[in-house]
């Protein structure tokens, strides 16, 4: 959640550390657009989560994320 130039998880409420408007730690930043076919047609859904948060999350998934690894680091 993003509050005034600040990041809040939205799953545990922890404040991201920020400096000089960037995040000091990485962060999930979700934002869905839906569509005619759901119940929640014309409105868009955003929220961010910190690490440990997804971590949680993804271990209740059926089936894991695919994770693989970048060859050059930005």
């Amino acid at each position: 959640m993003r509050k005034s130039k600040k990041i809040y998880c939205n799953m545990c409420g922890k404040s991201i550390s920020m400096d000089k408007q960037i995040p000091m730690e990485d962060v999930l930043s979700v934002e869905k657009s839906w569509g005619y076919f759901s119940g929640k047609d014309g409105e868009v859904h955003s929220f961010d989560l910190c690490e440990e948060c997804y971590d949680k999350l993804v271990k209740e998934f059926v089936f894991p994320p695919a994770v693989k690894k970048q060859r050059e680091m930005i």
